[in-house]
């Protein structure tokens, strides 16, 4: 016999309850044992309209938290970015300025608005973007900026926004990476014109998948929500389609759609796992914190592993706990030999660094031009002004081969602590040899 959703969640929720792992205290407090099982259920089993559904329930807690205007949530936070994108206005034959070494959906969601990514380079301490080297490849062209926040710390975003003030550009602030961080005293996520945030599986917030986007820009909300709704004309940036239904939907001769826009909607029960993320974000990026602590403490004292730099007034919410690692120069030891060491003795390892964005084949190689989704002759083709060759953003070329970034995200605490024990007896045998 298959066991009703309601009666198996309810069996499932009270074996979780006795297990006593919802104080954030306890050193196994777990990643989804909030709401989300209540939630899930209730979105399962919810066969009416009355009341607010999942998706506008995240929104109004997201939004609450961030003390913004209006969230707009969506299937991903590749699809965040782009309708941020459509918002800003970007089209074909367009810039837009993204960090050299990030993830390749910076770019991707660039060239998918026939636009053209221009990279700019890293500061070589904080590892994100460098203001200096943003406002040298401003152009006429140039119609937005990503401001990305890597591995959990702000960008400098107090000169970005004056360089963007001064040219009348958008900036985006991709916070995918950095849920709860500050800068200055502000938010990172409230500082651009629109911040695009990901619950895919190893954010801070994990519903599996899933995107929302704030911004204070009515306008450009709007904007967001139709491309993300398949274009109703009804929608706003405050209403998503599930509160309109307007009886004239009925109408055989209404007209729904005057936006070209994608369907990117986030479904209920993603935003069900999401809302429940929401109600526990503090305790989810705390814990984070308490983890890089642990390694901070680790890599103490030591001169060839050098921490991602946290200027003064600045909050790290600790995606990962990132690095960089120049062994190889100071004990003889290439990052793969000291990977390989850590792991015998007991690590679990780390991660590299995302690939300089522009060395991705897909952008090295021209692959997009190669499709036919982007003319590469005739009088539309703008392909010449794809040029992308090293080196373009030579900080970014010389520290991404030496990032380590450490996971943060432990739900056991205990386990957490042994592996920067590990990390920090490897560090002191190899000082001693």
């Amino acid at each position: 016999m298959v066991l009703f959703p309601e009666e198996f969640f309810n069996v499932l929720f009270e074996s979780v309850m006795k297990k006593d792992i919802f104080d954030p205290r306890n050193e196994k407090f777990g990643k989804f044992n909030g709401n989300e099982i209540v939630y899930v259920s209730e979105a399962l089993n919810s066969e009416s309209r009355s009341g607010d559904p999942f998706t506008l329930k995240l929104e109004k807690a997201f939004k609450k938290k961030y003390g913004m205007k209006y969230a707009i949530s969506q299937n991903s936070g590749t699809s965040t970015l782009h309708t941020c994108l459509a918002a800003a206005g970007v089209g074909a034959g367009d810039e837009v300025i993204c960090p050299a070494q990030t993830v390749v959906m910076t770019a991707t969601t660039i060239l998918h608005q026939n636009a053209v990514p221009v990279f700019a380079d890293l500061d070589p301490n904080t590892l994100n973007i460098d203001p200096k080297d943003i406002e040298r490849k401003i152009t006429p062209k140039t119609k937005a900026i990503y401001a990305v926040h890597m591995h959990g710390l702000p960008a400098d975003m107090d000169p970005i926004m004056n360089i963007a003030n001064k040219h009348n550009i958008i900036v985006i602030e991709d916070s995918a990476q950095c849920v709860l961080g500050f800068y200055k005293g502000r938010l990172a996520g409230t500082i651009g014109h629109m911040s695009s945030f990901s619950f895919e599986n190893k954010k801070h917030l994990s519903a599996g998948e899933g995107g929302i986007v704030l911004t204070n820009d009515e306008k450009m909300g709007t904007i967001v929500r139709k491309t993300a709704f398949n274009g109703y004309k009804v929608l706003s940036a405050g209403q998503e389609l599930r509160q309109l239904l307007p009886t004239d939907f009925q109408d055989p001769h209404y007209k729904r759609h005057d936006t070209l826009g994608y369907n990117y909607r986030m479904n209920e029960v993603t935003a069900a796992v999401a809302l429940a993320q929401v109600e526990r974000m503090d305790q989810l990026v705390e814990r984070r914190q308490r983890v890089a602590k642990y390694f901070l403490e680790a890599i103490d004292g030591c001169d060839w592993i050098t921490p991602q730099f946290v200027p003064e007034g600045y909050v790290n919410s600790y995606w990962t706990f990132a690095t960089l690692y120049e062994g190889e120069e100071k004990i003889g030891l290439t990052w793969k030999e000291f990977y390989q060491k850590f792991k015998e003795i007991g690590g679990h390892g780390f991660y590299g660094g995302h690939s300089v964005v522009y060395e991705e084949p897909v952008i090295k190689d021209l692959t997009f031009l190669k499709s036919g989704y982007i003319p590469n002759s005739g009088p539309c083709s703008y392909s010449h002004e794809y040029n992308y060759e090293n080196p373009m953003c030579p900080v970014a070329e010389k520290i991404q081969p030496q990032i380590m970034s450490f996971k943060a995200n432990y739900r056991d605490m205990n386990e957490a602590k042994e592996q920067a024990l590990i990390l920090k007896k490897l560090i002191n045998k190899l000082n001693f040899n």
